[in-house]
């Protein structure tokens, strides 16, 4: 973790300046403890003196300090008014929680927790488990949970557990957040609260509204609250792309293991025999030797982002009884117009004696004309015998969440509670990506990274916003489905033994029922709208343009920012391409019908009691639960037929944990936890037929319906300094060692046996140019086992402080920031000669910062958000090629002005440094390369600004 040392080197100045402030702090008076509720661990009395970002901060430490186990807690300001945008925004603050945003929109859409992917976090909404997707995630069928689904003013509180307790549902070893709407008695007073802003992306250049109204009253025992929230975006994006990794001619020429000619992890072959090929001073074996990108090629989207959020709250609360009922709609809209414009260096081999004409079949071999070499090894220059291909990609996803809840509590004593809630939700996504592709074959290019890595040069003589200039239409259509569907009910028994005001002992029993359906399918409309292209003089539909207007292009000018390009009337109307898609036929082979019914009963008790003078609190439980799946898919009968099969399988864990928490003094609180959890297996991997991932590699994955889900044995520590009111100096340790990891095994059988036909993938990016796949060629199977273990542990920090001690007008700073340093055991990247590099899938370090500065009507913060690089697979395709995420740092600032609780004026902008995120390559044997070599999906995506007022009557 060397790389580590500037963070841990910040943290150390945090605590010389908490040492330096100590003689003030000193003075500071102690926050006091709240009371707390045994049985639920929920304060019921929190007098909270300080509002805004401040206010939602202290709320949250009150939170996390009267918790058993690890807890962390984003509290709205006030009622619908939640302090970041983005829900997923705000949780990056928490340590530990990394955020993945989406570059299409410049929104946080899901989260990780302490290193392990979104699918390892359970997201619950009011302690119901929901699930729902969204944009180019439609179809995946993982168990991810995408946030950008939801505005922020549906919600008031999150939760973020990290360690397991026995009432949280089972199935996330991150943690598990917890979304909590609000609720009318969760004001003492009527409410109206409005927002209206006006949302601006710096690189389309576009003005889009923003608003939102909520309405909360109560009179006497009953409430109402509802609300309404909407948001319109445009974002563009501009970078370079080599779609997959980097090869050299004498990889990309190794036979592949199959009866075919295909080559290497993508089939590549400079034409070196060619009489025009010259080496310069180079060797022809340097050449042969140096790397080359699967593409390069231009990249650029624009998406329009449309979302509507509506949250409803119907409660009744007496003394005694307490009723609601609660409901949520949510619709996301994207459409993406995206545009791709280089050379396929994949694919290209020339084959001796070959009659084909230049830059088809079997001659299409680079030609280095003129070419150089880098310090990575990389080979670029000019090359003859250049394919430029030009693919304008038309997508639109849709995302329908319906939410409701109704839940109750009665007391029917002081000390005996029963509370129970039944839930149904529906998550129903669909996913068109509908792309038409046209050709320029045989010209020379020239491709240069060296000035410019993201904005490189891909020039040619030939005049790219020329429609005449191209050839070869062809298209390629899709729609994707995704419904999620859940059912839930939940009843739990809160007993109070003892209460004494020293000593507390309490029992929680209960018990829960989630039935989970998911269903996905697909369909492929391209060869019903192929019909339309005959006969057609189609390039006089293409427009001398790209849609848009001219890209970023980085100040460089042999990057190619405009190009010719199809415009969305033509695909989506006239070649009707959806409707195309709704015609067709369902691909059977990568349909499935998944439901999981899960039965779980949980014990738990909490107890607090005296030791040497303070409190001792502690937390035991045990959780069970039997999961039952039912598989509905298809198995292959051979010919391109598949008949319908139904699975079933089944198994059962127990789920133990515990905690403890003990106030060493009255500001120093000790905790520690240990406990097992679950994570089920993504439902492709258990309940997918034969699915092709990637149309244009030889690849596909099988489902395995025995798949058990990862189990984790995970231990925590920590100490928290609650040094003054609303700050603390916090260091937690943690390990969580994983078994039954669902490992990939992958063998090779023939096309012919899969049942598949051709039309499954890009017959030309196999080799196969005429259409048709040999029943002999071989297809690389994937299929997932439990097989294998994953180690991880490590260190959090967090520091939180209001710098009231400060001389005025400075008192009105305050700081919260945090730091995780992440060890990970499990994964090699093994490469051809044998060495053996770890491979770490979550950040070696991460940290946040906020700096906020509130005083009387004037407040302004700023929040950067950092994580080292992580790698994004062990598998090597045979190039040796490391593919990692490189380094990610995000700067957002808030700045606003209230001039009454009716009036704030309000600027917000995200991505202030328009951060450049990127993959990039290594390779461990070789010149290793770093972020400025073999880069790919290299974008930039604009800074997000938002002018509004907000305000509450």
């Amino acid at each position: 973790m060397n790389k580590a040392f500037p963070c841990v080197a910040m943290s150390v100045s945090m605590l010389a300046m908490i040492a330096a402030s100590a003689p003030a702090l000193a003075q500071a008076e102690p926050q006091p403890t709240p009371q707390t509720d045994a049985a639920q661990g929920e304060a019921t009395t929190a007098d909270i003196v300080v509002t805004g970002f401040r206010g939602s901060l202290q709320k949250g430490i009150e939170l996390k300090r009267e918790a058993v186990g690890v807890r962390d807690s984003i509290v709205a300001e006030d009622i619908g008014k939640f302090p970041e945008a983005n829900v997923a925004d705000s949780l990056q603050r928490i340590p530990g929680v990394f955020l993945s945003r989406d570059g299409a929109s410049n929104e946080g859409q899901r989260i990780s927790i302490r290193g392990l992917g979104s699918e390892f976090t359970v997201t619950t909404i009011n302690g119901a488990p929901v699930r729902t997707t969204s944009s180019q995630n439609v179809g995946s069928s993982t168990r991810d949970f995408n946030y950008d689904v939801f505005p922020s003013e549906l919600f008031g509180r999150v939760d973020v557990y990290k360690t397991p307790l026995a009432n949280l549902e089972e199935g996330g070893i991150g943690g598990n957040v917890d979304l909590q709407t609000p609720r009318p008695f969760d004001s003492k007073d009527r409410v109206i609260r409005y927002t209206a802003q006006a949302n601006y992306n710096t690189q389309s250049k576009k003005w889009q509204p923003r608003g939102s109204l909520l309405l909360s009253d109560t009179w006497g025992d009953f409430g109402v609250l509802l609300g309404a929230a909407y948001a319109k975006n445009v974002n563009e994006r501009s970078g370079f792309q080599s779609t997959g990794g980097y090869n050299s001619s004498v990889i990309g020429s190794r036979a592949y293991a199959g009866p075919t000619t295909t080559g290497g992890p993508f089939q590549f072959q400079l034409d070196l025999d060619n009489p025009l090929a010259n080496y310069g001073s180079l060797t022809r074996d340097q050449v042969a030797n140096a790397y080359m990108p699967r593409f390069y090629r231009v990249f650029t989207s624009n998406n329009e982002r449309e979302r509507l959020g509506l949250v409803g709250s119907l409660q009744y609360k007496s003394d005694r009884l307490e009723l609601s009922a609660d409901g949520i709609f949510s619709q996301l809209k994207d459409q993406a117009d995206e545009f791709t414009f280089g050379v396929a260096v994949r694919n290209s081999r020339t084959v001796p004696g070959s009659t084909s004409a230049p830059g088809t079949g079997t001659n299409s071999g680079l030609i280095p004309l003129d070419v150089k070499i880098d310090e990575y090894n990389n080979l670029y220059g000019t090359f003859g015998n250049s394919s430029f291909i030009n693919e304008n990609f038309f997508r639109n996803a849709r995302t329908r969440f319906k939410y409701g809840i109704i839940r109750g509590v009665y007391d029917f004593t002081d000390n005996l509670k029963l509370s129970a809630q039944a839930n149904l939700s529906e998550s129903n996504a669909r996913y068109t990506a509908n792309r038409i592709v046209s050709n320029i074959y045989g010209v020379t290019s020239t491709f240069d990274p060296t000035g410019n890595v993201t904005y490189p040069t891909i020039s040619s003589p030939v005049d790219f916003t020329d429609p005449s200039n191209y050839t070869t239409p062809t298209l390629g259509f899709s729609l994707n489905r995704e419904i999620d569907k859940q059912k839930t009910a939940r009843a739990v028994l809160d007993w109070s033994l003892l209460d004494d005001g020293e000593r507390r002992f309490a029992l929680k029993i209960g018990g829960s029922y989630v039935n989970t359906g998911k269903r996905i399918s697909t369909q492929d409309g391209s060869s019903i709208a192929a019909g339309k292209l005959a006969g057609l003089d189609v390039f006089s539909y293409m427009d001398p343009y790209i849609q848009y207007g001219a890209i970023r292009d980085g100040g460089n000018s042999g990057y190619p920012s405009q190009f010719a390009s199809f415009p969305r009337s033509f695909v989506m109307d006239y070649l009707d391409a959806n409707a195309a898609n709704e015609a067709a036929n369902v691909n059977l082979n990568a349909a499935f019908n998944a439901k999981e019914i899960v039965k779980t009963a949980f014990f738990e008790s909490n107890f607090a009691l005296p030791l040497f003078g303070k409190e001792l609190r502690g937390y035991a439980g045990l959780r069970y639960s039997d999961t039952r799946t039912i598989i509905n898919n298809y198995q292959s009968a051979g010919a391109g037929v598949f008949l319908p099969q139904r699975r079933e399988g089944g198994y059962e864990n127990w789920l133990p944990s515990a905690s403890l928490a003990y106030d060493l003094t009255s500001n120093l609180l000790l905790r520690a936890s240990a406990g097992k959890t679950i994570t089920r297996a993504a439902l492709t991997a258990i309940a997918g037929g034969t699915i092709v991932p990637n149309a244009f590699n030889p690849d596909v994955t099988v489902g395995n319906p025995n798949l058990r889900p990862q189990v984790a044995t995970q231990y925590d520590a920590g100490v928290e300094w609650y040094f003054a009111p609303g700050a603390l100096l916090s260091v937690g340790a943690f390990k969580k060692d994983i078994t039954d990891r669902a490992t990939a095994v992958q063998d090779f059988v023939t096309f012919g046996s899969l049942g598949l036909p051709s039309s499954a993938f890009n017959t030309t990016s196999l080799g196969f140019p005429g259409g048709t796949i040999p029943d002999d060629f071989l297809i690389r199977r994937t299929q997932y086992i439990n097989q294998g273990q994953l180690k991880l542990k490590g260190l959090e920090f967090a520091y939180q402080q209001n710098f009231t001690f400060l001389p005025k007008p400075f008192d009105g700073l305050g700081f919260t920031g945090s730091l995780t340093l992440i060890d990970q055991k499990g994964d090699d990247f093994v490469t051809t000669e044998g060495t053996h590099v770890p491979i770490s899938f979550v950040p070696e370090y991460s940290y946040s910062a906020t700096l906020f500065y509130e005083k009387g009507p004037f407040a302004i913060r700023g929040s950067y958000n950092y994580r080292a690089k992580t790698g994004i697979t062990s598998q090597n395709t045979g190039n040796d090629q490391i593919p990692y995420t490189a380094p990610q740092g995000f700067l957002d600032g808030t700045i606003s002005y209230r001039f009454s609780d009716a009036l704030e004026v309000r600027v917000d902008a995200l991505n202030i440094t328009n951060e450049n995120v990127y993959i990039y390559y290594q390779d461990p044997d070789g010149p290793k390369g770093n972020g400025q070599s073999r880069r790919d999906n290299s974008f930039f995506n604009g800074t997000t600004i938002s002018l509004g007022i907000r305000g509450k009557f």
